[in-house]
């Protein structure tokens, strides 16, 4: 995710009127009736819209500061034909090629860690959450969502993969990767690092910006109105079983899984932090105000700063040191995955092969059905910030995947290059997006592999007609962005996705139809996780939890709501485009 965002504390009426503006919650209609009468006319054209958006989505009630969710109407389905025509009938010739679903930004923390800058939380997104202690049970949730679901809504066909874009971990921490892939492939986790008896962290630090849910102590959060919550911290922690995916999953990877904290390189150097008996829990304002600048604009000293807060930057609270919290490699990244304990319903790697374990290259292929391809690309750039790239060894690979997997396509002249003898339609996956692809420093572990910007890439794939969607995340928000050319078949859609661990929490199913047409369709239908909407601050169950893992994301004091659901052209679509090939 991107961390660099300023967000203010809203309190009161202005806390009121930023949850007022998610007029999308009930969608960009002149009526109730005629948003019912959208929503009706989507589902008609499914075969099912159970347990989707477009049955019923998350909705704000009530009008103090602290807001509670309750059920509200779906999203109706908005047909965008920005790269080609809607033509007639096509419901009734349309064929399902493909089916799957995306997760993004899990974001699952170990809020224990020594190597956290909760104290920055006025000045950087994302260094402090109330609902962060719940990562784990929330992804789970969403886990449980997707094995409820029958299959795509408007092809029928059963989805056959699920694919992570990156951000699984928060910190890149082992333990963390531990509990992404146990979730992922069931089993049981504890969801708590140091002493498992008893929570060391910020939100028992008595800290006045930080939400203590089990104290009265009335801090910035319960004055805007958050709950005080008995026995939150010792329930987030308890071990829990999960049910894991019953589908194939792939991972791909994101900045939070190769540098600290998502935004400053690894070297190294914060190796004994990680793992050590310090925890800084906060310091005065004018080191706050460095340390976030050097994060902004010199990762390499805020590393540097990091260490000298340690002697004397306090209060550093003493926590229980834990083995497990080091981070990890881009080679024990591959190499986790290709552990036995974690195969799931497969496949053996989830995508990353014993090669990548050795090399630590992190991208692949792999196949999504039958006649489509997908490619997984790592956009992250361990020169550190949170924006990406993507290296010249690895943009070769893609273009001779691309070659492989096509009978024609258009050289950097636009004249047409017939070689190769076979099709497939195919889908890229990344982190990045490719408006967040402008970091292009040298990568410090590979210095000769000039780094290339979204731009190029985007300008790579229009030559190549049979990539027909990019899918990723990052920005935490909900995106499509139509990739449009003056040669229709060289235009394709990129689809970026909200995360999970802020609000709303979507994931996202993708059906790719055939529409006997010369067309096809791609189907982006929004989900939610499986915890219900209501909550009830006395239970501590672990369905209470991932209610409240909800509930706390959408009155998080510095996020933005609004900004990241996205509008109704970003949420369930049908987007034309030519097919590429007959």
């Amino acid at each position: 995710m991107r961390p660099y965002s300023r967000r203010l504390f809203l309190t009161g009426a202005s806390a009121t009127a930023a949850t007022a503006a998610l007029g999308l919650l009930d969608g960009p209609y002149a009526s109730a009736a005629a948003r019912d009468r959208a929503v009706a006319a989507s589902a008609a054209r499914a075969v099912s819209t159970a347990g989707t958006t477009l049955e019923q989505v998350a909705a704000a009630t009530g009008d103090g500061p602290y807001r509670r969710l309750t059920a509200g109407p779906g999203w109706p389905l908005v047909v965008r034909t920005d790269l080609a025509a809607a033509g007639p009938g096509r419901d009734d010739r349309r064929t399902g090629v493909a089916s799957f679903a995306q997760f993004t930004d899990l974001h699952l923390a170990d809020t224990e860690s020594p190597v956290r800058f909760e104290y920055l939380a006025r000045s950087i997104d994302s260094a402090h959450r109330p609902q962060e202690a719940l990562t784990v049970r929330g992804a789970s949730s969403l886990v449980e969502r997707i094995n409820a679901l029958s299959g795509g809504p408007y092809t029928g066909l059963p989805l056959s993969l699920v694919m992570a874009t990156g951000d699984n971990t928060d910190n890149h921490e082992l333990v963390e990767l531990d509990w992404y892939l146990t979730v992922m492939s069931g089993g049981a986790v504890t969801p708590a690092t140091g002493d498992l008896t008893r929570y060391e962290g910020v939100q028992n630090s008595g800290g006045a910006g930080y939400w203590n849910p089990e104290s009265s102590f009335q801090d910035t959060y319960k004055q805007a109105g958050f709950p005080q919550v008995p026995g939150f911290l010792t329930a987030a922690g308890r071990p829990f079983t999960a049910p894991g995916l019953r589908v194939p999953w792939y991972t791909t990877v994101g900045n939070h899984d190769d540098s600290i904290e998502g935004t400053l390189p690894d070297l190294g150097l914060l190796g004994s932090l990680y793992t050590g008996d310090g925890k800084i829990e906060g310091v005065d304002d004018a080191t706050a105000a460095k340390l976030a600048d050097a994060i902004r604009h010199d990762p390499a000293s805020a590393v540097l700063l990091l260490l000298r807060l340690l002697d004397g930057g306090g209060p550093v609270r003493k926590v229980t040191p834990d083995a497990r919290r080091a981070p990890f490699t881009p080679q024990q990244f591959a190499r986790a995955h290709l552990d036995p304990a974690y195969t799931g319903p497969g496949p053996v790697g989830h995508g990353f092969t014993p090669a990548a374990a050795s090399s630590g290259k992190l991208y692949y292929t792999f196949p999504i059905a039958p006649g489509v391809l997908g490619v997984s690309l790592d956009t992250t750039n361990r020169a550190g910030w949170a924006d990406g790239s993507i290296g010249g060894a690895q943009l070769a690979w893609l273009e001779s995947v691309l070659q492989t997997y096509s009978t024609h396509w258009y050289d950097s002249d636009g004249h047409v290059v017939r070689r190769g003898s076979q099709d497939q339609l195919v889908v890229l996956f990344s982190h990045h997006t490719s408006g967040t692809m402008g970091n292009t420093l040298p990568d410090p572990y590979n210095l000769l592999d000039g780094r290339h910007s979204g731009d190029e890439l985007v300008a790579l794939v229009q030559r190549y007609p049979n990539v027909v969607a990019w899918v990723n995340g990052h920005t935490h928000a909900n995106q499509i962005v139509a990739h449009g050319h003056a040669v229709p078949e060289r235009a394709f859609w990129e689809i970026t996705t909200a995360s999970h661990v802020d609000f709303p929490q979507h994931a996202r199913l993708i059906e790719i139809a055939d529409n006997g047409d010369g067309t096809l369709s791609l189907f982006t239908t929004l989900v939610e996780s499986a915890a219900r909407y209501g909550t009830d601050v006395g239970d501590t169950s672990d369905a209470g939890l991932a209610a409240l893992y909800r509930e706390l994301s959408f009155n998080d004091p510095y996020a933005t709501p609004a900004a990241k659901l996205g509008a109704a052209g970003d949420h369930n679509t049908e987007l034309l485009l030519v097919r590429p090939f007959a």
